[in-house]
């Protein structure tokens, strides 16, 4: 998981785990916002970032939620190219 300034396209933090899972990402979020007060946090729609426990902890600090369309993926190529460089 990777919380990146699309602005300025800097890595403000991130967190690896072998599988993304809801504890996982309740946990790195909670971390994002304890250090950074995002306007917008945007996210793919994947299962845990549409449960309620993520969506609750963002509206509860005042973050606008933006997810990507399905099938979309140049929505998110910022952070797409960052893990392909990552990888290889």
């Amino acid at each position: 998981m990777v919380f990146i300034d699309w602005f300025s396209r800097y890595v403000v933090s991130w967190e690896l785990d072998q599988i993304i899972e809801m504890d996982f990402v309740v946990e790195a979020v909670k971390q994002e916002l304890s250090e950074y007060k995002p306007t917008i946090l945007n996210s793919n729609q994947d299962s845990d970032f549409t449960r309620s426990q993520y969506i609750d902890l963002l509206k509860e600090r005042d973050v606008t939620i933006s997810m990507d369309g399905k099938g979309r993926v140049l929505d998110n190529i910022i952070t797409e190219r960052l893990w392909r460089t990552v990888k290889y």
